[in-house]
């Protein structure tokens, strides 16, 4: 499999040698701000599975869980690229609308449902969890 990614911009590229181990969609209010009041789709790969060209920002965070949270983005444009557990590299998340091809990947379950604004529509057919999940791994 040969996939990438990239920014808006152009200044941060990643090349992506698999598939994803798992694809979320996020409704943690963490998510809702990076999302612009909607949720997050992550496509969660093996950090050695990727190879990142430009550079990148990281913001650091406690999310909701309790998980110590690091959020790259590109420093130029702005565009949300990665997240992932703090002290946790071996998996990263993509940020799916960061994908050349977003439609290469479907989100398989969404997650912290229970704070996701009384607007927001859930596809009936994936697995839905209230709030976070056990870890992928």
């Amino acid at each position: 499999m040969s996939e990438g990614a990239g920014c808006r911009c152009g200044q941060v590229r990643v090349a992506i040698s698999s598939a994803p181990l798992r694809v979320r969609t996020c409704w943690c209010r963490d998510c809702q701000y990076w999302g612009s009041g909607n949720g997050t789709t992550n496509a969660a790969y093996r950090s050695s599975d990727l190879a990142v060209t430009g550079n990148l920002q990281w913001y650091q965070s406690v999310a909701d869980s309790g998980n110590a949270m690091r959020r790259g983005f590109c420093p130029v444009c702005g565009t949300p690229m990665f997240t992932g557990m703090a002290d946790f590299h071996d998996i990263i998340a993509i940020r799916v609308g960061a994908l050349d091809d977003p439609d290469s990947v479907r989100p398989t379950e969404v997650i912290w449902t229970a704070s996701a604004p009384s607007w927001a529509s859930f596809d009936p057919d994936l697995k839905q969890v209230e709030r976070q999940p056990p870890p992928i791994g």
